[in-house]
């Protein structure tokens, strides 16, 4: 359990793959969430050369975040990451980085601090490209796992059937309702709520 206050989240980045090909897929759950919270702010993500991603910048609860989504792909994440946070000298405690996570199931959602990569290939490259540091927030949206190692691949890189996308988009609906409060510095209070909801 995180006590205290979250630290100052300046940057929020949704993890994906690139290209309609990919578009809706299991492992594009972070960015999805972005473009959802970009629209919800009503500003526009836009291609950035400079940060190898798409991105804008927005107002939330008073204060100015930073919004990525890595136009790299997945195994590359890091170095959209690291571009913006360099330019902007953001550490990576101010950092939050959502992402699927097969170890949630579908309609879960969960906040995070620090951690390891737990085997995804962006985490990876992120804790890499910021001198393997650990220290940013995560958001796992869950996806659920195929059952063995060797179909995750193809599990995560394929779209949900309906009934799976409906319960991550109410997964992805409660994370939404409560960014506002990681933002403002309420983790405990964002935490707690997030993790009491299961879409059904």
């Amino acid at each position: 359990m995180v006590t205290g206050m979250i630290d100052n989240i300046e940057l929020i980045v949704g993890l994906g793959n690139p290209g309609t090909k990919y578009s809706q897929t299991r492992h594009n759950a972070g960015a999805e969430y972005v473009e959802q919270l970009a629209s919800k702010l009503l500003v526009t993500l836009a291609a950035d050369k400079k940060y190898q991603g798409l991105y804008a910048k927005a107002s939330l609860n008073g204060k100015s975040i930073h919004l990525l989504i890595p136009t790299t792909y997945m195994n590359l994440s890091g170095s959209s990451v690291a571009a913006l946070a360099n330019f902007y000298k953001i550490p990576a405690e101010n950092i939050l980085v959502v992402h699927d996570e097969l170890d949630i199931g579908p309609g879960t959602a969960r906040f995070k601090k620090s951690g390891g990569h737990g085997g995804h290939n962006g985490l990876r490259d992120i804790i890499s490209k910021l001198g393997n540091n650990k220290n940013f927030y995560r958001l796992r949206i869950g996806i659920g796992h195929p059952g063995q190692a060797k179909d995750v691949a193809n599990f995560v890189l394929s779209r949900a059937p309906s009934s799976e996308q409906q319960m991550t988009q109410a997964a992805t609906d409660e994370a939404l309702q409560n960014t506002g409060d990681a933002i403002k510095g309420d983790w405990n209070i964002a935490m707690n709520k997030l993790h009491s909801f299961k879409a059904s």
